[in-house]
């Protein structure tokens, strides 16, 4: 279970993550929508679904977006509206900085007999107007549902330019969070950075280190590869040089997405960091997120071959 995993800080959780549909799609798209969302993934083997919530970002970066920016729908709502055939557990973004401290306080205590997951956003930039700031989200937390366990999103490229990532991280564990989701992976060295002073410094604080989830996402087109740039993934020149002119840009970047997995999960094995991995398509192409799919089928296979599990 997600729950006892995250509590015994194991390696190898693996999630997959998904946006909510368009939130002006009438009803019976929505449905038909997610009726192919839960056939891809019913016979997923992952421990749970990651359902993103969507914030504009235009003041973060000058360059304009790839794709239009359009409201989704909520993902509580989509989760228990039109994905309650999935069992598995739903861990919930929140970007905090939107919502007012009553509709955040109600959307925590909500079926608070329940387990329930989370991921708590902070602002997308210094510039963003917030109405509640993430330790205000944390103890909120904390103070009114003990069934939540919430998470945080960590940034090892962000380490790159003020390398005091892992002090984030580790303040933020403090203060309740209990694993972590990275940005997509596709800068190792930034990534191995990030670890290696995470793993250093919980050490010499005292600080048990909780799961760090790797996140790739496939990138199956220059459009996609723009996007991806957009939203600040790190991609070294080499690696874009090879996908640009890969015969097949997407088994390019699967096959590469592996291979950084692999040597983040090796690394984190030998200093006894808990890695795991989380998989999506920032695409709505439907052969990128079937390459996400069997992205999973694949990173499963290499977790247990590492972990000895049968």
């Amino acid at each position: 279970m997600l729950k006892d995993k995250i509590v015994h800080k194991e390696t190898g959780i693996i999630t997959y993550g998904m946006t909510p549909p368009k939130e002006t799609h009438a009803p019976d798209k929505l449905a038909e929508i997610a009726q192919r969302q839960c056939e891809r993934l019913k016979d997923l083997d992952i421990d749970g679904l990651i359902l993103y919530d969507v914030q504009e970002e235009t003041d973060r970066l000058e360059q304009d977006r790839p794709f239009p920016y359009l409201r989704t729908v909520d993902p509580t709502t989509y989760s228990k509206a039109y994905l309650n055939q999935l069992t598995v557990p739903k861990i919930i973004y929140r970007c905090v900085g939107k919502y007012t401290e009553a509709e955040l306080s109600e959307w925590i205590t909500a079926d608070a007999e329940q387990d329930r997951f989370s991921v708590y956003v902070g602002a997308s930039s210094s510039k963003q107007e917030v109405q509640i700031g993430l330790s205000e989200a944390y103890q909120i937390s904390k103070q009114c549902n003990e069934n939540l366990m919430f998470g945080g999103v960590v940034i090892p490229e962000r380490h790159a330019k003020n390398n005091d990532e892992h002090i984030r991280v580790a303040n933020k564990i403090k203060k309740g969070c209990r694993f972590f989701v990275s940005q997509a992976t596709y800068n190792v060295e930034a990534s191995k950075n990030f670890l290696s002073d995470y793993y250093y410094y919980c050490r010499e604080q005292e600080i048990e280190m909780v799961p760090i989830l790797i996140n790739l996402a496939p990138c199956g087109s220059q459009k996609t590869l723009e996007f991806m740039k957009w939203l600040g993934i790190s991609i070294p020149k080499w690696l874009e040089n090879d996908l640009i002119n890969s015969n097949d840009i997407l088994d390019k970047s699967v096959s590469l997405s592996k291979k950084i997995f692999d040597e983040l999960l090796d690394f984190g094995i030998e200093k006894g960091i808990p890695i795991g991995c989380s998989v999506e398509s920032v695409s709505t192409r439907k052969v990128e997120i079937e390459a996400s799919i069997q992205l999973v089928k694949d990173i499963k296979t290499s977790i247990d071959s590492r972990t000895g599990v049968n």
